[in-house]
């Protein structure tokens, strides 16, 4: 894993490379505040009902919803993605993550997801 060897090339004596810095030295200095925070939809097979949530790490998440390690959603699962959109700023996020809560959220998501949600 480059993880690893990187870490291992990094490491001087007993100072240990946390993956924070870790991930701060190979992005060339970007924070975490740097990265991604997405929006993302799930849908679940089990009762077709749809899950609209935020995190910054999109791939860990949905593994964790599958996994039920998300409380609100583990009687739910498994769950497939059917949306997501992709932020620079955190706080854009979850102003948009409530924005699609609400009736009118809903009713977009409805519009922008017809053909999939109505397919047979």
């Amino acid at each position: 894993m480059v993880y690893k060897k990187v870490l291992k090339n990094l490491t001087t004596g007993y100072n240990i490379l946390t993956r924070q810095n870790f991930l701060t030295k190979i992005s060339g200095g970007r924070t975490r505040q740097n990265f991604m925070n997405y929006v993302y939809i799930l849908k679940s097979i089990k009762d077709g009902n749809i899950y609209i949530g935020c995190t910054n790490d999109l791939k860990k998440r949905i593994i964790m919803h599958n996994n039920g390690r998300v409380e609100s959603t583990k009687n739910r699962k498994p769950f497939k993605i059917i949306y997501y959109e992709a932020f620079l700023n955190q706080h854009d996020a979850f102003t948009r993550e409530q924005w699609l809560k609400t009736r009118w959220g809903r009713n977009h998501i409805k519009k922008i997801l017809f053909n999939y949600l109505n397919k047979i």
